[in-house]
């Protein structure tokens, strides 16, 4: 059974295919471009959404992996949550989400909360739909630090780190990655699934 991501972001391709430590090939390679309204209302629900839309367009042999996650903050009761790569408006940029937060916690008179990332990987396949999740504690900061990484990594501190994950290496952000986690759990279903006949 081939595997197919739900995904045609370059990096998170990449990423998916050595964890998983099997090929892996973007949905659109087989079907085009799809333009997919994600309207659910949680992190996996927006991840079906994507993986069944896919799925359905190829044929019954194939493994459908997609997965959505995002930044929740405790003082912004859970926001951005899902909509973490759209909070400041439609088709912000990294930089201006990452403004819109730091204004927001600024405005209640704090330069910290609590906060957490959660990533909803799922698989959809003939033998059924299988839905993992993986988290990252820790809290945010209003001064971002560090170049490394995207999105609101120069804000995010993980629980017991003093850097930020734009201040982290790589290998320390991928043992910690609430995305790894996610990764580390599907992978033994694929395993699974593929093994069957």
């Amino acid at each position: 059974m081939r595997l197919i991501i739900a995904s045609a972001n370059r990096g998170k391709i990449q990423e998916f295919s050595q964890m998983i430590e099997a090929p892996i090939t973007p949905f659109y390679e087989l079907i085009g471009e799809l333009n997919i309204i994600e309207d659910g209302t949680t992190f996996a629900q927006n991840s079906l959404i994507k993986a069944r839309e896919i799925y359905k367009r190829l044929d019954e042999d194939s493994i459908v992996i997609a997965d959505d996650s995002g930044i929740c903050i405790d003082a912004l009761n859970g926001a951005p949550g899902i909509y973490s790569a759209r909070y400041a408006k439609e088709g912000a940029n990294d930089k201006e989400n990452l403004q819109k937060v730091i204004d927001e916690l600024k405005t209640k008179g704090l330069t910290n909360s609590l906060a957490h990332y959660t990533a909803a990987l799922v698989l959809v396949s003939k033998y059924g739909e299988y839905v993992v999740h993986g988290w990252m504690h820790g809290k945010v900061i209003t001064t971002p630090r560090g170049n490394k990484g995207f999105g609101y990594d120069p804000i995010f501190m993980p629980e017991d780190y003093n850097k930020t994950l734009g201040e982290l290496n790589n290998s320390i952000k991928e043992k910690l990655s609430h995305r790894a986690k996610a990764l580390r759990l599907i992978k033994p279903i694929i395993t699974m699934l593929q093994g069957k006949k």
